[in-house]
C-alpha cells in the first residue's frame, strides 16, 4: 500500500513562496487600480499638482534680465506687473494687474502745457503715466522679511558660519512678509540701469524713460569707485539714487515720464521688466557668501504672483506652489465668442490659483516626454515631428484632427498661429556675410534663395507652419497675404501663389558676390560658411545635414561650431557668430515689439539689445523712430512697409517660418486657452483629480498574464520532478 501524501506536509522552497507572493500582490494591486510606474514620490499622490516639463534650464529668474521664453514659464507667475492682459479676450485685451484702474496718461508739449487727448505725436514732448496699486497686496513668505524678536531683520549680515549650510531658500527657517508699495516698482525700474546687471531692455528703454541714461552713466562712474576700492561685489542700494523721471507719489502711486510718444508702453507694463523687486530681498541676496551657494535673485525670485518657487534644481526638477498670500484675484466671468460653449467660464469668480503645486521635470529627449504623457504622467505636450504620425491625421483639404488613438484617449487638441518667427541671422559685423556692400548682400539673398523654407517645414515640421516674408507674424498690422505680401528678392509670384526663385539664379547672384562655384573669384578658395550653434533644437544632426545639403547647392562648405547655450549666448553678444539660428516670440501684439529686433540702436555688440544681427541702416532706423511713437493709422502701415521693403532688400536674415503651435491636453485639464502672449496662466488652469486618477490607473495596469502563464509553465515543468521526489522519499520513510 503506498503512503499518502498530506497536502499540509508540502513545504515549497523560499524562493517559490517569494514569487507566489509577488504575483499574488500583483494580482491584487492590478485590480485596486493601483500604478506601479507613477514616477512621482508617493506624498505625492493625489495632490492637487500639474505636471508638465521643460527642456532647457532657465538661465535668469531677475525681472530685470530675462528675457527669454523657457524663463517666462516661470517668471510670470512669481512676479506682478501693474498691467496683465485678459485671460479669455481676443485680441488681446490689457486690464489692471496690481493696480487698481488703468494707467492715467497725461501728455505734454515742449513748453510744459498739458496736451489734450489725441493730439498729433509730434508735439508731445512727454508723456506721463500715473499707476496706483491697490493696497492690502503681500510678498510671499521670505527669509528676506523675516525679523528677530527686537524687530531687526534676522538674515543680515550673515557670517560664513551662518551661511555654512544653506543651499536654499528654504534652509532659512525664519520666514516674514510686508505689503506691496509703489516704491518697490520704482525700485526695480531704477535696476534696469544697474552696472552688473546688463538689462537686454536698457537702451531701448533709455530712449524713454527720462533721466534713465543719466542713472546708468552715474552708477557705471560709482562702480568703477567700488572697483577701485576693492568693493566690487558690495551691494547697490538703488534707494540712495535718483531717478528724474519716476516719482513715489506716495504709498501706493507712482508716475512714470517718457521722452515723447509711446502708445506701446502699457504693453511693457504687463512685463516683468516692469515687476516688483523689493529693496529686501535685494540686499538679502547680495550679502558675501549668498553667490557662492547659488543663492542669488538670478535663481530665488521673491514676488506678489500666485505662486512661489520652492524648488530649484534646473538639472532635473522645478516646483512652483501656491503664494498664501496671494492677494484674492478670481476667475475671469467673460470672454470672446465662444468661451462659454468651450467651458472656459464655468469658473467664472472661483478664486485664483486653482492648482496648489506645478511641477516642471526637465526632459532633454522628446520620447521619454512624449510617453510619460501618454501614460497620463504629464498634463499637457506638445507636438514633436518623432510623434506627429501618431498624434494627428491630415485630412485631404488640409485640415488637422487628432488621430483616433488620441481621440479614444480623451485627449483635446488647439491649434494656433504663434505669435513668433524663427529665423537665421547674419551677423553684419562679420566680414563675409555681413557689412553694407552689394557683394555682401547678394551673398545674403544668394543663400536666401537656397534655404528652402517650404521644405523644411514639410521635413522637420510636418507641415506646421508658415513662410516667413519678413519679420511680422501674421494678425499684426503690415502682415498681407497674397501677392502683395511675398518677398519680391526671393519670391516670384506664380499661378496665384509665391514660388521660390530658381537655384540658377541663386548662382548667379552668388557668382556677382565674388564667389562663382561657391569659390573666391581672387584666391579660388572654397567658400566657407560657419554655422554657430547649440547643438540641439535647429543645431541638432538632422537639420544640420539638411542645411549641409542646401548650401551645397550653391557649392558652398558649412562648418558647424557647437557650444553649449551660456557660450553660444556670450558669442552672440560679443559679435562673435557668423550665422545662427535665432528665434523671437511676441512680447506684446504691435508690429515694433519685432521692428525693433533690426533697429540700429538695439545692436546686441554695441548695446546689448536684442538686435541679433547687429544690422543697422540710416533710413530703416528714422523711420522706425517715427513708426514707434504712431497708433495704428494708414500712415503707420505705409511707413511699416516700407521698413519691410528695406529689411528685404537688405537680407539680414534668411526670413524662416512662422510656427504653426500644435498642443495637445487630457481631458482632466481644464481652462487652458492657447495665446502665447499671455503667459501668466498657470493660476487659472485647473485639474479634475478624479479623472486623472482613474485614468492613469487604466493606462497603466500591468499586465499580470505574462507572468503568470510562465509561472504555470513553470509549475507544469518542476511538478513532475517534485511528485516524485516526494514520493520517493514517502518510500523511504515507510522503510521499502
Amino acid at each position: 500500500m503506498s503512503a499518502h501524501i498530506p497536502c499540509t506536509s508540502f513545504k515549497p522552497e523560499p524562493w517559490a513562496r517569494r514569487l507566489v507572493g509577488s504575483l499574488f500582490a500583483a494580482l491584487l494591486l492590478g485590480g485596486c487600480g493601483q500604478v506601479w510606474n507613477d514616477p512621482y514620490p508617493a506624498t505625492e499622490a493625489g495632490q492637487n499638482i500639474l505636471y508638465t516639463a521643460f527642456t532647457q534650464r532657465p538661465k535668469h529668474l531677475d525681472p530685470v534680465q530675462s528675457y527669454s521664453e523657457d524663463e517666462a514659464t516661470f517668471l510670470y507667475q512669481i512676479y506682478e506687473p501693474p498691467l496683465q492682459y485678459h485671460y479669455l479676450k481676443r485680441p488681446f485685451t490689457l486690464v489692471p494687474g496690481t493696480v487698481s484702474r488703468m494707467p492715467v496718461l497725461r501728455q505734454y508739449d515742449k513748453a510744459g502745457k498739458l496736451l489734450p487727448e489725441g493730439s498729433d505725436p509730434a508735439q508731445v514732448a512727454v508723456s506721463e503715466y500715473e499707476l496706483q496699486i491697490r493696497p492690502g497686496i503681500r510678498y510671499q513668505p521670505h527669509p528676506a522679511f523675516a525679523l528677530d524678536e527686537a524687530g531687526k531683520p534676522a538674515y543680515l549680515d550673515l557670517s560664513p558660519a551662518a551661511l555654512a549650510d544653506k543651499r536654499s531658500v528654504a534652509d532659512f527657517p525664519l520666514t516674514g512678509t510686508r505689503e506691496l508699495t509703489a516704491e518697490d516698482y520704482v525700485y526695480q525700474i531704477k535696476r534696469l540701469a544697474h552696472p552688473r546687471l546688463h538689462s537686454p531692455v536698457l537702451e531701448l528703454m533709455a530712449d524713454y524713460i527720462i533721466g534713465l541714461r543719466e542713472l546708468h552713466a552715474q552708477l557705471m562712474t560709482d562702480e568703477k569707485a567700488r572697483r577701485a576700492r576693492g568693493d566690487k561685489d558690495a551691494w547697490i542700494d538703488m534707494r540712495r539714487y535718483a531717478l528724474k523721471g519716476v516719482d513715489v507719489v506716495d504709498r501706493y502711486t507712482y508716475r512714470i515720464r517718457l521722452q515723447g510718444s509711446y502708445p506701446q508702453f502699457p504693453y511693457w507694463l504687463a512685463m516683468p521688466f516692469f515687476a516688483p523687486v523689493p529693496f529686501e530681498a535685494d540686499r538679502f541676496f547680495a550679502q558675501p557668501g549668498m553667490a557662492e551657494r547659488n543663492l542669488t535673485l538670478d535663481g530665488w525670485p521673491v514676488g506678489t504672483g500666485a505662486y512661489m518657487l520652492t524648488q530649484n534644481n534646473p538639472n532635473a526638477r522645478m516646483v512652483l506652489a501656491r503664494n498664501p498670500n496671494f492677494h484674492g484675484e478670481t476667475y475671469p466671468c467673460e470672454g470672446e465668442a465662444g468661451d462659454q460653449a468651450a467651458g472656459f467660464l464655468a469658473d467664472c469668480g472661483k478664486p485664483l490659483p486653482q492648482i496648489d503645486q506645478v511641477v516642471f521635470v526637465r526632459e532633454k529627449e522628446s520620447i521619454p516626454y512624449w510617453n510619460k504623457f501618454l501614460q497620463g504622467y504629464f498634463d499637457a505636450s506638445g507636438v514633436s515631428s518623432d510623434n506627429f504620425d501618431q498624434a494627428v491625421q491630415m485630412g485631404g483639404a488640409g485640415d488637422v484632427n487628432l488621430s483616433d488613438e488620441m481621440a479614444a484617449k480623451g485627449i483635446r487638441l488647439t491649434t494656433s498661429v504663434a505669435p513668433s518667427v524663427m529665423y537665421m541671422g547674419f551677423n553684419m559685423l562679420d566680414s563675409v556675410v555681413g557689412g553694407t556692400s552689394e557683394a555682401a548682400r547678394k551673398l545674403r539673398l544668394a543663400l536666401s534663395i537656397a534655404i528652402d523654407q517650404e521644405e523644411f517645414i514639410s521635413v522637420f515640421l510636418n507641415g506646421r507652419g508658415l513662410p516667413a516674408m519678413h519679420p511680422l507674424p501674421p494678425g499684426l498690422l503690415g502682415y498681407q497675404a497674397g501677392q502683395a505680401g511675398i518677398n519680391p528678392e526671393v519670391y516670384d509670384w506664380v499661378e496665384g501663389r509665391p514660388q521660390r526663385k530658381s537655384i540658377e539664379e541663386a548662382r548667379r547672384l552668388l557668382a556677382e558676390a565674388g564667389y562663382p562655384g561657391g569659390r573666391q573669384a581672387k584666391t579660388g578658395e572654397p567658400l566657407v560658411i560657419n554655422l554657430d550653434t547649440t547643438g540641439s533644437g535647429m543645431g541638432d544632426k538632422a537639420s544640420i545635414d539638411w542645411l549641409t545639403k542646401q548650401l551645397r547647392k550653391l557649392d558652398i562648405q558649412l562648418v558647424v561650431r557647437a557650444t553649449d547655450y551660456n557660450r553660444f549666448q556670450e558669442k552672440i553678444r560679443k559679435g562673435n557668430a557668423q550665422i545662427f539660428y535665432w528665434g523671437w516670440n511676441a512680447d506684446y501684439p504691435d508690429p515694433e515689439n519685432f521692428l525693433f529686433l533690426l533697429y540700429g540702436p538695439q545692436g546686441k555688440v554695441k548695446n546689448q539689445g536684442e538686435n541679433a544681427a547687429n544690422y543697422q541702416n540710416a533710413e530703416y532706423d528714422r523711420l522706425f523712430e517715427r513708426m514707434k511713437a504712431m497708433p495704428d493709422s494708414p500712415e503707420r502701415l505705409a511707413i511699416i512697409q516700407r521698413m519691410l521693403r528695406i529689411l528685404q532688400h537688405d537680407a539680414p536674415w534668411v526670413w524662416g517660418f512662422y510656427e504653426k503651435a500644435y498642443t495637445l491636453q487630457h481631458g482632466w485639464v481644464k481652462n487652458r486657452k492657447p495665446g502665447k502672449i499671455i503667459r501668466n496662466t498657470l493660476k487659472y488652469q485647473r485639474i479634475d483629480l478624479n479623472e486623472r486618477a482613474l485614468k492613469r490607473a487604466e493606462w497603466n495596469r500591468p499586465m499580470i498574464w505574462p507572468a503568470l502563464l510562465l509561472a504555470g509553465l513553470g509549475v507544469l515543468v518542476v511538478w513532475p520532478a517534485v511528485s516524485h521526489y516526494r514520493r520517493r522519499e514517502a518510500r523511504r520513510g515507510d522503510g521499502r
